[in-house]
């Protein structure tokens, strides 16, 4: 298992669709657990492939509490396939745009279709913060960050934000 680097917005790749898993196999089995570990190094609660500069429909996560046990779970080409009218906002962040914040509204409640780790066809249904970290990050696979959820102005200073951070990370 390796940490990998996790590219930051507003890096290209971020913007981009992710391509269809065809088969879950070792290579992807592999590419999930260093995902995990870079997110759990991070520290974080999801990663999406395209995080980590693979343009491919998985993502990880584990939103396990502090003192509850690892949990982490690994969803390939996961979708939506029913959402509740009733939305939740919550202080989302991303370690794609990291040190900003701000509060998204997203339904509360999602069901959702993947392949797990064995390719075995998956659903579940989510809600609290197992729903929006997972609708977080399968808007990774499409290209969306939770900026995109904010006005141009707000999304403009947070970006700002994070390049000059960069810059003086690069310093």
């Amino acid at each position: 298992m390796a940490i990998l680097p996790i590219l930051v917005a507003p890096h290209p790749v971020l913007k981009a669709k992710a391509a269809p898993v065809e088969t879950v196999d070792d290579g992807v089995r592999a590419l999930m657990d260093d995902m995990l570990e870079t997110m759990y190094a991070a520290p974080g609660i999801g990663l999406a492939a395209p995080q980590v500069g693979v343009s491919r429909r998985i993502v990880v996560l584990d939103v396990a509490g502090k003192d509850e046990p690892p949990a982490p779970m690994c969803l390939v080409n996961p979708e939506v396939i029913w959402e509740s009218e009733d939305l939740n906002t919550y202080e989302e962040g991303c370690l794609s745009v990291p040190k900003q914040y701000a509060e998204v509204e997203r339904p509360a409640q999602v069901k959702v279709r993947f392949l797990d780790r064995e390719g075995a066809k998956r659903e579940i249904e989510a809600d609290g913060i197992l729903a929006t970290c997972v609708q977080h990050e399968i808007d990774h696979l499409d290209g969306t960050l939770f900026i995109d959820y904010l006005s141009a102005l707000k999304r403009n200073m947070i970006l700002r934000k994070v390049k000059k951070e960069q810059q003086r990370a690069d310093d």
